[in-house]
């Protein structure tokens, strides 16, 4: 008998990004027991180990296949597979090499490996082997990555995704920053309460430790069933303290690494031609969330930068001759402009691209453009050039030609259609980056953040200088712009002779200033930090050093050519090869112990390979692969997720006016505490209403209200400390951290457990509460058919202080309570005015849990007229 295949996807991790995920365990199946992560973290280098083990619980053979997504930037360091103490072995070696055996198996039909794009962050690994009866199997995956500040937090995400319960399921991330952790953060989109204090974070100054260890109970969706509610993303982000403006050095057995990115200073002056592509193939979605971005993120210029936009199709049109100053006037007239721009013709890329950057000559040339300023073109396309100059190669010449080094280029490709290595190229030619828009519901915040992380330039022409004869092998020490909210990294190897206290000079300029930042560190004493082998591996600076220089190495070959394009590909796959990493120049062969023979071969691709990507397999299919095995692996290779299988809230029949607000009331001074007060609204259309205001609290509520719906169509909670922004429409909630910094999307129909410093915010059951020990807890509700539109409700009133202010926040200032003698009903009054209220009952989307009819409670309803 053949044996049958079982898809074990184990979960997990990180931007560093991974995840495993095991299909259902079955009785007499393929068993996962055990599931640990370990991930150390230091000076933002991660090396994560994931373990796993399963058993056969059959009498026949069975094919255990271990698939884990990992971040695009990681390398595998190692993946070994360990059969009742029989290890499978592996090696590291050149591609072409790997591929020759790749080419024999597959041509022996034969299982074998390579590594596809299976996400935004993400690629996939995989690998296969037979279980014996009884037998137990331990697979064990490395990787690695430098974590890169993107504005302002470095991120790890796990992906938990087991799809059974597992006995012993633990993930434990160790962070170890020497400069202090400032700020530390964890988000799971799984997070339930039940599963809250599965969860605990220890932290001193240096150190954090995070462990997320779930019993079986917990796991379990329904008490008494199989079935996992660990399905999400689970996310740590951090930043740390910058005291010294010259950066932090740390040295480790001989190498070092030297992290800069000063605060405190102030934004240079931009200026900015955004190039639109708006052919025919924009249509639709993807011309409409353009279109968003692009309000947005004008509404974010600053008045000393300038600015023009330049729509292309068949033909180019601008918008404006020139660039112009970014006042209040010009940015509202380039919204309505943006706003009617449609999708149409052909794609002309060269010529779209060479006017914006005549205009940047012509400014530059009339001296309009202010001094120290930062020039950029910021391309956005969705296809290959159709008309006009169509060969790829001659628009990069006549492109870079036209900029010759005095402006940066960056390129942002919307989704699979365009040629990557083509805008790649052309982008990192010119001093900037490329970047994928994928095409989802976010591509908007997509966009927008792109655009803050290169809205505010601090520093240009950047260069690290250390002293003649102390360092060597120095990654890239000259950098042509710093933005905030990123930083820069130099690593290097100290020379034996180099001197007991290493100085250290960064050159830059400051608007139209030289401007130099200086530090000196002790050798021996920095040596020192790194002792404890709870927070570090082995040789894990001289590690950093090799990936920082491979990744970078890479990043020059694209825009390279000929010999030089060969040398530094030999030069990166030497480092590959040395120091066991599984980079595009290298794949690692995994040899079945059953089969000598019979290998897999695990290969990593570039963004350029996910192009129009295949819809094949992964895996080259066995053709002796029994029918009910090939539908198990059908399920398990399925791009996409079907929706949530629970009840999302909807309202029960016609229905009464739901209120806009639901406001707990403080106590009484005659200690009665009343019941909830529900506020409806009247008011003609308004853009933007306050309603609430509390500057003790830091906290401001606004929102938009329609007249003609007698909805609110977005409802924004704005929060001093932690600085974060809460908006929410009828179909999303977006959450952004500090003045430009990343914003994360997320769906009403999903959970969400996100604790920062200050607040933490809860998803459950179409529920978002936001709350913290001394804040008002502030609830919101996207009402579902026939009851369409917003819901505000508050808690904790206790915790206002007297200057709350605004539509709501007036409820909070001198409200009495008058007797009636009419029955339901009530006189409040309130700085001067009298209101009647009603007693009724109203929905209670609070404590709903998909449940129908939905649970009532008892209000008293007020209709305020504004």
């Amino acid at each position: 008998m053949e044996p049958a295949a079982h898809t074990l996807l184990l979960p997990i991790l990180f931007l560093l990004l991974a995840s495993l995920s095991p299909s259902i365990a079955q009785e007499n199946g393929i068993d996962l027991y055990s599931l640990t992560v370990d991930s150390k973290v230091t000076l933002r280098f991660a090396h994560t180990t994931i373990t796993s083990h399963v058993v056969n619980k059959a009498k026949e053979a069975q094919e255990a296949i271990f698939q884990v997504e990992l971040p695009k930037k990681a390398f595998i360091t190692n993946f070994s597979m360990i059969i009742d103490g029989v290890a499978y072995p592996q090696e590291i070696k050149e591609k072409a090499a790997a591929q020759e055996r790749y080419s024999t198996a597959v041509a022996r039909g034969q299982s074998a490996g390579i590594i596809r794009a299976t996400g935004r962050n993400l690629e996939q690994f995989q690998a296969s082997i037979n279980v014996a009866p009884s037998a137990k199997v331990t697979f064990e995956l490395v990787y690695e990555e430098l974590l890169k500040r993107q504005l302002g937090k470095y991120e790890l995400i796990l992906k938990v995704r087991p799809q059974q319960l597992v006995q012993h399921l633990q993930i434990d991330i160790h962070i170890f920053e020497p400069q202090g952790i400032a700020s530390l953060e964890t988000e799971s989109t799984f997070m339930t309460k039940n599963l809250a204090d599965a969860l605990t974070t220890t932290r001193n100054k240096t150190k954090a430790h995070i462990v997320f260890k779930p019993s079986l109970a917990q796991q379990q969706k329904e008490q008494g069933k199989p079935d996992t509610i660990l399905d999400g993303n689970f996310i740590v982000r951090y930043d740390v303290d910058r005291t010294n403006a010259a950066g932090d050095i740390q040295i480790e057995n001989g190498y070092f690494v030297h992290h800069f990115a000063p605060a405190e200073l102030s934004t240079l002056p931009k200026n900015v031609v955004f190039v639109i592509d708006k052919s025919g193939s924009m249509a639709g979605r993807k011309i409409k969330q353009t279109r968003e971005a692009l309000i947005k993120i004008l509404s974010d210029l600053k008045p000393e930068d300038q600015f023009n936009l330049v729509i292309f199709s068949r033909e180019v049109i601008l918008w404006k001759p020139t660039l112009l100053q970014a006042s209040t006037e010009h940015v509202e007239e380039a919204k309505l402009f943006a706003s009617s721009i449609n999708a149409d013709g052909s794609t002309n890329i060269n010529e779209a691209a060479l006017v914006a950057v005549r205009m940047l000559d012509e400014s530059n040339r009339k001296e309009q453009l202010p001094a120290g300023s930062v020039s950029m073109v910021i391309l956005l396309t969705d296809g290959d050039p159709t008309t006009g100059e169509r060969n790829p190669q001659k628009i990069q010449e006549n492109v870079k030609a036209a900029i010759g080094g005095n402006y940066y280029l960056y390129c942002l490709g919307f989704g699979f259609d365009v040629h990557y290595a083509f805008l790649e190229k052309l982008a990192l030619e010119n001093g900037g980056v490329a970047r994928r828009i994928y095409e989802d519901s976010d591509a908007d915040l997509q966009l927008q953040d792109f655009y803050q992380e290169v809205a505010n330039p601090l520093l240009t022409m950047v260069k690290f200088q250390y002293p003649q004869n102390a360092v060597e092998l120095l990654t890239q020490d000259n950098f042509r712009v710093f933005f905030q909210g990123s930083e820069l990294v130099v690593s290097g190897k100290l020379q034996p002779q180099a001197p007991d206290l290493l100085s250290v000079q960064v050159k830059s300029r400051l608007r139209t200033q030289n401007f130099t930042f200086q530090t000196e560190v002790n050798v021996a004493d920095k040596e020192k930090i790194f002792q404890s082998p709870k927070y570090i591996f082995h040789n894990f600076m001289e590690r950093l050093w090799a990936y920082l220089t491979i990744q970078q190495l890479l990043e020059k070959a694209v825009s390279a050519s000929g010999d030089e394009q060969k040398n530094l590909e030999a030069r990166a796959l030497n480092l590959s090869l040395k120091f066991n990493f599984v980079t595009p120049l290298t794949s690692m062969v995994v040899t079945k112990p059953e089969d000598q023979d019979e290998v897999q071969v695990v290969s990593k691709p570039v963004e350029a390979d996910n192009d129009l990507l295949p819809s094949f397999p992964l895996f080259s299919q066995n053709a002796r692969i029994s029918q009910d095995s090939m539908f198990i692996r059908s399920k398990a290779y399925s791009r996409s997720r079907p929706a949530p299988h629970f009840k999302i809230l909807s309202s029960p029949g016609p229905m009464e006016r739901q209120p806009h607000f639901i406001l707990s009331l403080p106590r009484q001074s005659n200690n009665h505490i009343p019941e909830a007060l529900c506020v409806t609204v009247r008011k003609s259309s308004q853009p933007s209403l306050q309603i609430l205001s509390d500057p003790i609290q830091g906290i401001k509520v606004t929102g938009k209200y329609e007249g003609s719906t007698d909805k609110f169509v977005w409802l924004q909670v704005s929060y001093k400390t932690p600085e974060v922004k809460v908006r929410v429409t009828q179909d999303s909630i977006v959450v952004t951290r500090s003045s430009g910094g990343k914003s994360s999307s997320y769906q009403w129909t999903g959970t969400l457990y996100l604790v920062m410093p200050g607040l933490k915010l809860t998803l459950e059951n179409g529920l978002l509460l936001l709350s913290d020990s001394d804040k008002v807890t502030i609830g919101l509700v996207s009402l579902n058919p026939p009851a369409l539109g917003l819901q505000l409700i508050l808690r904790n009133p206790g915790y206002f202080s007297s200057q709350a202010s605004g539509v709501v926040g007036q409820f909070y200032q001198d409200l009495q309570w008058n007797p009636s003698t009419v029955e339901n009903k009530r006189e409040l009054s309130m700085r001067g005015k009298k209101y009647t209220v009603t007693r009724k009952s109203v929905t209670n989307f609070q404590r709903s849990r998909g449940t129908t009819p939905l649970p009532t409670f008892p209000c008293w309803s007020l209709e305020l007229p504004l």
